[in-house]
């Protein structure tokens, strides 16, 4: 605005008469409403002062303008940045992942949401905001509302067999949250912690992020190697899994090793973070127990989400926490993000009390299985250079080159075709990488699966496919 910029440039003096609103529109040849709307800008920023009576005047108590020395070649001033500290460093060089972003095949974590999930979202929403009450205008619980926190507890409970009761639940924005969390509570610098090889590659960014030391576990056809930790870290602080679906191999953590690193965890005085992160997904009997119901010693922090089992933009996670730590664990999420949003709170809690979420978790899971096979099928029948198998559960699948051909070059040529793939090798720390990658296969139409593995196949290097990037 020009009187604005006239009035620091001090163009226009404190104490100066401005024309009237009239008068300044017809000089310009503007309609009045626009004059007097910059005029009332102008008075609310306190700019200008109206004078009953007598007009409108610049303001006379404006803050001198800030003096502005030249910089000349006889004097030139060198500007040295800051050192950089060693926590923004490692989160400056943390290896993030922007790949779910892409809705192109078969990029991992997508999901499905039907019209009945849409239905009765929307509902739910239009009465949450309709009768908008008082515990939506001001703060609320750092753990999150007890109505949510109730219904996650029985939801896990009867799915999971969690131990755990509304107090000793705490929401958060997914599970990279409550990871962040864990490690604010449990660690410290140069602590070191157990995290599967290969593994989830956010976990290890948050980890070294905080500069504690990673040691890798190797992971079989059992998960994680428990005997192996014990001999490489017998003293670690804590133990970063994801029994019920290793990510990203897919295994399944067995019995006697859940047992075996239970069992080290209390004689080490050690704690488990159990990333539970997709178990609602599981296509061959039922899902499985958590880890943490087998935890008398409450060692466990169980974390899991609802944005992978509905949809990603809706940033509700929980983490069930040991009440020895639940204090720590509260202030933490206080400190950092003061409590959750309480609007999609309440939707969340009433949709799941209502049966929407066992119904949606029924339907997709139908989906995703049915998504799993057509993939599973295709590569198959074109003779793709894969070794796969169809997983018991979750939302991906690994899918090994035969000839040991770098994964790295055919993620690269998948992508020249318009198909995403993740190459594992780049997820291992320290055991040798095998080659494969990563296909995502759920959310995907059955046409948009067929397509983008023709395209897939062709980037391996099997049988020819049309030249066209699928849809």
């Amino acid at each position: 605005m020009e009187i604005r910029s006239a009035i620091l440039a001090r163009r226009l003096s404190p104490g100066t008469k401005l024309p009237s609103t009239r008068a300044l529109a017809g000089r310009l040849g503007l309609a009045r409403a626009s004059i007097v709307s910059a005029y009332e800008q102008l008075l609310a920023e306190g700019y200008l002062t109206g004078k009953v009576g007598s007009g409108t005047y610049i303001s006379s108590d404006l803050p001198e303008p800030i003096e502005r020395r030249s910089i000349t070649r006889a004097t030139p001033r060198i500007m040295r940045p800051p050192r950089l500290p060693l926590r923004a460093k490692a989160m400056h060089d943390a290896a993030l992942s922007t790949a779910e972003s892409d809705h192109r095949p078969f990029t991992a974590g997508r999901c499905s949401v039907d019209a009945r999930t849409v239905e009765a979202w929307r509902t739910l929403t239009r009465r949450a905001v309709h009768s908008l009450g008082p515990i939506h205008l001001g703060y609320s619980d750092a753990r999150g509302l007890l109505e949510l926190r109730t219904t996650i507890c029985e939801y896990l409970q009867a799915a999971r067999a969690v131990r755990c009761e509304p107090e000793r639940v705490v929401v958060t924005a997914g599970t990279q949250q409550a990871l962040d969390l864990a490690i604010r509570i449990l660690l410290d610098r140069g602590d070191e912690v157990w995290v599967e090889d290969p593994c989830y590659p956010m976990a290890a960014a948050a980890l070294r992020a905080a500069g504690v030391t990673l040691r890798p576990i190797p992971v079989d056809s059992q998960g994680l190697d428990v005997a192996q930790g014990i001999r490489l870290a017998p003293r670690a602080r804590a133990a970063f899994v994801t029994p019920s679906n290793q990510f990203p191999l897919s295994v399944v953590l067995s019995m006697a090793r859940r047992l075996d690193l239970l069992t080290w965890a209390r004689d080490a005085g050690a704690w488990i973070i159990e990333d539970d992160y997709d178990s609602e997904f599981r296509y061959a009997g039922r899902p499985l127990a958590s880890l943490q119901g087998l935890d008398d010693g409450a060692r466990t922090i169980y974390v899991g989400t609802l944005n992978k089992a509905l949809f990603p933009g809706l940033r509700i996670g929980y983490a069930v926490v040991p009440p020895s730590l639940l204090r720590a664990f509260v202030n933490a999420r206080y400190l950092t993000d003061r409590h959750p949003p309480s609007l999609y709170q309440t939707v969340t809690a009433e949709f799941m009390r209502q049966g929407h979420f066992t119904a949606h978790i029924r339907r997709a899971r139908l989906l995703y299985r049915e998504q799993r096979d057509t993939l599973v099928a295709e590569l198959t029948r074109r003779g793709s250079r894969l070794a796969l198998e169809a997983p018991d559960q979750g939302k991906h699948l690994i899918a090994y080159l035969h000839d040991g051909r770098s994964d790295v070059a055919v993620e690269d040529a998948a992508l020249r075709r318009g198909v995403i793939v993740r190459a594992i090798s780049r997820m291992y720390l320290k055991a040798r990488p095998r080659s494969g990658l990563m296909l995502g296969f759920t959310g995907y139409p059955r046409a948009a699966i067929i397509s983008a593995a023709a395209h897939l196949t062709a980037a391996v290097g099997g049988s020819r496919a049309d030249s066209r990037p699928p849809r």
